[in-house]
């Protein structure tokens, strides 16, 4: 006869298989037509000079009654409490680091892992333009809600004390990263789920990990600035994550690539563009004529 326990913190978790013990705690998986058998004399919780679950285990032993411990199924994981601040306006997004599955879970799109499918080729609207699902919808909202709760949009003004020298070539209405203590989360998130993605279509071009000094959401409305002009990004590649729905949420935008005379204009939620930034991709924010578009946008590797 047998009942199992499983308590994946009993056991290493290098290792998978089944034990058995003498002894457990804590978590308990019991097969009740077993201990049916057994009337409250026999198998209790009560013995002298023992815990009740010492004396429990005890009494299953002197009845020949196994106990096993298991790791070969996960069960579940423990959540870190520690670093959780609950005065941040999205509490769950500073999590990436010390509840790292339940982050994934949560803010990757459910399609991350197709884009690797080898039998799959990437989605590519223009040349050398290519366009992955990254981010969940409570990824987009949350990013969002961060921003706009934090409020310092900044001028669209080419004078930017943000910047090392205060000045931006081509500013946009933004916030940074830095701004909301959300630059070395973003980092990672580039290394794990973007630097895939661009060693996946720039074959041969990679680093240990991206270096990004311009990590940023954009917001254009048609009273504050609708537009970008023509310009190269200081980049080797640029990503570019929609986070609001066209037709929905705002009318117009996009990003025409003027070389190949090529516009993406149906961008789609949560998706990610990624395209060169210096030299072969001279590229314009398109009009927004209603509404409010944001976007995330990183340089990589300046």
């Amino acid at each position: 006869m047998r009942v199992v326990f499983m308590d994946t913190l009993a056991v290493c978790i290098i290792f998978r298989g089944l034990w058995n013990v003498p002894f457990i705690a804590n978590a308990y998986l019991v097969n009740a037509t077993v201990l049916k058998r057994y009337n409250r004399r026999q198998l209790n919780f009560d013995k002298p000079n023992l815990d009740a679950d010492m004396a429990f285990c005890s009494n299953l032993r002197e009845l020949d009654v196994f106990m096993y411990v298991s790791n070969r199924v996960d069960y579940g994981h423990l959540i870190n409490p520690d670093t959780y601040d609950v005065t941040r306006t999205e509490p769950d997004m500073y999590q990436i680091f010390d509840n790292a599955i339940d982050w994934e879970e949560r803010y990757i799109h459910k399609e991350y892992p197709e884009n690797f499918n080898p039998e799959k080729e990437p989605k590519q609207p223009c040349p050398d333009v290519y366009w992955f699902p990254i981010v969940s919808r409570k990824f987009t909202r949350a990013l969002i809600h961060m921003m706009e709760s934090f409020g310092k949009w900044s001028s669209g003004k080419n004078e930017d004390d943000r910047l090392e020298g205060g000045y931006e070539a081509v500013p946009t209405r933004d916030i940074h990263m830095t701004q909301v203590g959300w630059d070395k989360h973003w980092l990672h998130f580039l290394d794990k789920y973007v630097r895939p993605l661009q060693e996946k279509v720039f074959i041969g071009y990679s680093h240990e990990s991206p270096r990004s000094l311009m990590n940023f959401v954009v917001r254009y409305r048609p009273d504050e600035q609708p537009l970008l002009r023509p310009h190269h990004d200081s980049s080797t590649y640029t990503i570019n994550i929609a986070l609001n729905e066209v037709g929905i949420d705002y009318q117009g935008g996009g990003c025409r690539f003027i070389r190949y005379n090529c516009s993406v204009v149906d961008t789609k939620i949560g998706w990610i563009l990624i395209h060169p930034g210096r030299l072969t991709h001279y590229h314009e924010g398109l009009l927004v004529t209603n509404g409010t578009r944001y976007i995330m946008v990183s340089f990589v590797d300046p």
